[in-house]
């Protein structure tokens, strides 16, 4: 049975680590080199980077190289990636794995181009979703553009095209630190067959075991829990493990 991971994710804007509030108001939070060398000696499993000036200006090497050059943790890298050239360009220079939306959602067999060429195992759909009468809506463009997409239905088309991996963010619960979507994130774990990394909303310990337990996720994303509370990733796979989910916990 694969272990549950707990992965913190860093979002850079104006070459400045941020946090959001429902994908808007970004507040600078300091260094994201110095975070990252946080992490690197903490019990982390994974981390995931996200330019979000990537939307306009695509990838940065120079930008991926500062983060690669410091990361000793298995890496998944979004922001910009439209082409194959991308992909190869993220992986060489030290990602793992690519994240990839919008150009997921304008063409599709991106994602299945992606898998064939470098393998599903690197290739991480992202899914922006909020909620939209019963259902939740797939946003595109950093949650400015409709797509008029279930996201259920677009998890469901990503696993077919070949993704490896879903990382579902809800934009209602982004930084708002009062618990995970747990509705969403049943419904699109309960919807694909492959990991579903679910991320927006984590405040504190409980969060973190209710989206599991409850959600179905195979492994929990946060940002706000690590900036702005004393939490850290060992401390909820202490307490994740505590309650009979597995994690992997270093032995010293």
């Amino acid at each position: 049975m694969l272990k549950t991971r707990v992965i913190p994710v860093l979002t850079v804007k104006d070459l400045k680590l941020v946090k959001s509030v429902q994908f808007a108001n970004h507040r600078n939070i300091g260094s994201y080199v110095g975070a990252v060398r946080v992490f690197n000696a903490r019990d982390v499993d994974e981390m995931i980077f996200l330019d979000l000036d990537g939307r306009e200006g695509g990838i940065k090497p120079w930008l991926l190289q500062e983060i690669t050059k410091e990361c000793f943790m298995p890496l998944t890298i979004g922001g910009g990636i439209r082409a194959l050239d991308d992909i190869r360009l993220a992986l060489k220079i030290g990602a793992d794995k690519i994240a990839v939306n919008t150009a997921a959602i304008k063409r599709p067999e991106f994602i299945s181009e992606a898998a064939k060429k470098f393998g599903s195992q690197c290739v991480v759909v992202s899914i922006d979703a909020k909620r939209a009468g019963n259902g939740y809506e797939v946003f595109a463009d950093g949650g400015k553009t409709a797509t008029g997409l279930g996201a259920a239905e677009w998890a469901k088309e990503a696993e077919r095209k070949g993704a490896g991996e879903i990382l579902l963010t809800s934009i209602d619960s982004d930084g708002m630190m009062k618990g995970y979507d747990i509705q969403l994130v049943r419904a699109v774990s309960e919807a694909v067959k492959i990991p579903v990394i679910a991320s927006g909303g984590a405040g504190n310990l409980d969060d973190c075991l209710d989206v599991i337990k409850e959600g179905g996720a195979s492994a929990l994303a946060a940002a706000s829990i690590f900036q702005y509370t004393q939490i850290t990733p060992l401390n909820i796979k202490e307490h994740l493990a505590e309650f009979g989910v597995e994690t992997r916990i270093k032995k010293l």
